[in-house]
């Protein structure tokens, strides 16, 4: 029998029929890659705009946490996918806004950014997270 199971919540836009919104097992947590996805509307946000976007995804990121029972806190590992370089002074502003303010710890999660192509041709940034409950 296994301790695996399948995270889920409305307050975060729902996956493709191919994979999670997240991943529990044991005290281990997967976010699967989020968008810019309003989950009440079902539509993309902040076309063209990587720094509401990014804000947009965290908020995505930190419903589906919840709802495994984490919080940003928990997250040891962030991984940002970019479609332009041009945007990492952008993305990095809102993301350290966002995230800086919900580690009561003092312990930032690490992070990683790559600069690739994604999904969609107006999603500028997609992250996904990996956190360790206690």
């Amino acid at each position: 029998m296994s301790d695996k199971s399948a995270v889920s919540t409305t307050d975060a836009p729902p996956p493709m029929p191919v994979f999670s919104q997240g991943v529990r097992k044991g005290n281990i947590l997967q976010v699967s890659g989020q968008g810019s996805v309003d989950p009440a509307s079902g539509d993309f946000v902040f076309a063209g705009d990587v720094k509401g976007q990014t804000t947009r995804v965290l908020q995505n990121i930190e419903a589906i946490l919840k709802a495994g029972g984490a919080s940003l806190d928990d997250v040891v590992m962030l991984r940002v996918y970019l479609t332009q370089r041009e945007d990492f002074g952008a993305m990095n502003e809102a993301y350290a806004e966002f995230v800086s303010t919900r580690t009561p710890s003092g312990v930032l999660p690490s992070r990683t950014t790559v600069f690739t192509g994604l999904p969609l041709p107006d999603m500028l940034v997609e992250i996904d997270a990996l956190a360790v409950l206690s």
